[in-house]
């Protein structure tokens, strides 16, 4: 199996699933899921991992050359569960580790950078070669609260005036498929931003412009914020997460300049005003 996916039932995953497959055989593609259930829609070879149990992960990567870690989901535990991903691929004899990573990882001020910069490390000294995709914030983390936007009449957030060069998943899996794909990217580092930033008040103009109402951009405190989400159904951990990366972004924490990841997919990354339309038109 030449090709493995880490999360591959997941939002990005299963991009880069369907992508991928537009390039190579399915026959050479592995999808790595928790849940069997989960393999059915993806069309590929399917196994079922923990990342909490190494034994599990041994018998998945055999025969893999090329691994796709996409990092976990579970803040505070995925520096760990990396590692056990990196020591089974190391034992299984994989080649090459390509690894989702953020923005600017080594000097991120993103309260979850450390755990990425943890997993960053172990890459480089375990011998493997390793791609390391530093994608900036996904733009749906954004558009997602669109409909919520148009039902309180504004747009709420803590990021002030910071300019976030978002990228939507669909660009990312683009990149992730362009490095999978390709021979040329051992031991890269690849800082992957949008081509245009843009502030939480741009994002709520053109909100306005597309739907024809009066969207402002209310800035709130962190704490003030945090509140709003959970009373909005968010869990108390979550919103106080979200309100965190906000902080980040009034810091510069989601800008890059770099245009990286236009270069790996061929094309300009998708424009904010399109982002907008699809979450319009998904309500």
């Amino acid at each position: 199996m030449g090709i493995a996916v880490t999360g591959a039932a997941g939002q990005l995953g299963r991009l880069v699933i369907e992508k991928l497959k537009l390039k190579i055989p399915a026959s050479d593609i592995l999808a790595l899921v928790r849940k069997p259930e989960q393999s059915d829609m993806l069309g590929v070879t399917a196994k079922t991992i923990d990342y909490s149990k190494p034994e599990t992960l041994d018998t998945a990567l055999a025969g893999v050359d090329t691994l796709l870690l996409i990092s976990s989901s579970e803040i505070g535990q995925r520096a760990t569960q990396h590692a056990n991903v990196i020591a089974a691929a190391k034992k299984a004899g994989v080649r090459r580790i390509v690894y989702t990573s953020v923005l600017h990882a080594d000097v991120s001020a993103l309260p979850l950078a450390d755990e990425h910069r943890a997993t960053e490390a172990d890459l480089k000294a375990s011998g493997l070669a390793y791609t390391l995709l530093r994608n900036g914030w996904y733009t749906e983390n954004y558009t997602g609260f669109v409909g919520a936007a148009l039902a309180n009449g504004a747009l709420f957030g803590s990021a002030g005036e910071g300019r976030i060069s978002s990228a939507p998943r669909e660009d990312l899996a683009e990149a992730a498929v362009a490095v999978l794909s390709s021979d040329c990217h051992d031991n890269a580092i690849y800082e992957l931003a949008g081509d245009a930033a843009w502030t939480l008040a741009e994002l709520a103009a053109e909100i306005s412009k597309q739907t024809g109402k009066d969207i402002p951009y209310r800035n709130l405190p962190e704490a003030d914020y945090a509140t709003a989400l959970e009373d909005a159904g968010l869990p108390k951990g979550l919103a106080a997460a979200l309100a965190s990366y906000d902080i980040s972004a009034s810091q510069g924490a989601l800008y890059g300049t770099e245009r990286t990841l236009s270069e790996l997919i061929g094309r300009p990354t998708t424009p904010l005003a399109v982002s907008v339309e699809r979450a319009l038109k998904a309500l």
